[in-house]
């Protein structure tokens, strides 16, 4: 007789008012059902913590449906196939999927793509070779437009997104300049990922950081976390220079109306241009992001870190960490299978 997995979630139990508090959130355990045609059955390994998840636990217009209270907070994942009704997939197969915060989940096959883990281990698979890279890789080349020659700025430089946004950038022939958060991650993207030039947010004045080491001005400017680092950029606009809209972490867990642009008449002066844009409206454009990511990887133009911490109850005090400053690259939670 097969026994029954219990399956534990994390579900959204109150909206949050600012920071995420562990009221928030409701541990459950159910029994988890055994697949019926055309579905998988996964044992989930790894989870993608992102910032972006703090604005889907909010009510309200978004780009995508809001977190209902109840339902399992939705997250990347990658695990095993454990059982397949599917024809596309086989137990052992590894696979990534939107499948939320829990240990387990049985989907239908189309929510779910294999990975190959010879090419790549599993959590690669939720950030350079992810979201976090199809971002990037889009953001940068298609909205920001970025060429050979260009100077590209970007905030958040030593997350998920930055990094590779200023690696793809380097690869293509560009100048780049990161804003980040300390000594140890200003050293990171300078002397390990090749940036050009690095800005301490947390010592001295971004406005006059990026006037010295943008002397010509900013031809792209990536923007993850908007506030006043946002409006020191669009002080620093070249003509025809291309603001990219990624995120605003430092607005997503504001109590009162967030903080808006105070220099966006910049953008008129320097016949500039400031765009928005969402990942999922690439879909299918995604192979060709990967396949490009991959040949960096592979090539050693692209390097890629994992911040992974380990143990599933974790969640609630490790999804703070994004907002904190104190994950170090891509934020990873480590499921332990039993």
């Amino acid at each position: 007789m097969t026994q029954t997995i219990q399956n534990r979630q994390f579900r959204l139990a109150q909206r949050p008012h600012g920071l995420p508090e562990p009221s928030d959130w409701e541990l459950t355990t159910e029994a988890l059902p055994a697949p019926d045609d055309g579905e998988v059955q996964v044992a989930i390994e790894y989870i993608s913590l992102d910032p972006a998840m703090r604005g889907w636990m909010n009510a309200g217009k978004s780009y995508i449906e809001p977190v209902a209270i109840g339902d399992v907070m939705r997250a990347g994942t990658v695990g095993t196939v454990l059982e397949s009704a599917h024809p596309d997939f086989a137990t052992g197969d590894a696979v990534t999927g939107n499948l939320g915060v829990q240990t387990h989940a049985t989907v239908r096959g189309e929510q779910l793509r294999t990975v190959d883990t010879s090419l790549a281990p599993l959590p690669t698979y939720l950030g350079a070779l992810g979201m976090p890279g199809m971002t990037a890789y889009f953001g940068l080349l298609d909205v920001g437009a970025a060429e050979a020659g260009d100077t590209v700025l970007v905030s958040a430089a030593s997350g998920a997104v930055g990094a590779l946004v200023g690696q793809i950038a380097k690869h293509k022939g560009c100048r780049t300049v990161g804003i980040a958060g300390g000594d140890r991650k200003c050293a990171y993207i300078v002397d390990e990922l090749g940036f050009d030039a690095a800005i301490d947010y947390k010592a001295g004045n971004v406005h006059a950081d990026i006037r010295e080491h943008c002397p010509d001005g900013v031809d792209v400017y990536f923007d993850n976390v908007g506030g006043e680092i946002l409006d020191a950029a669009l002080a620093c606009l070249r003509r025809n220079a291309r603001v990219v809209i990624c995120g605003a972490i430092s607005q997503y867990n504001a109590t009162e109306s967030m903080y808006a642009p105070k220099n966006y008449m910049s953008l008129l002066v320097n016949r500039a241009r400031m765009e928005g844009f969402v990942v999922f409206d690439y879909g299918e454009r995604y192979g060709e992001a990967a396949r490009a990511l991959a040949q960096w990887i592979a090539s050693g133009d692209i390097k890629h870190r994992e911040d992974i911490v380990e143990g599933f109850e974790q969640f609630p005090e490790t999804l703070l960490r994004l907002f904190s400053g104190d994950n170090f690259g891509k934020l990873v939670l480590k499921i332990e299978q039993s």
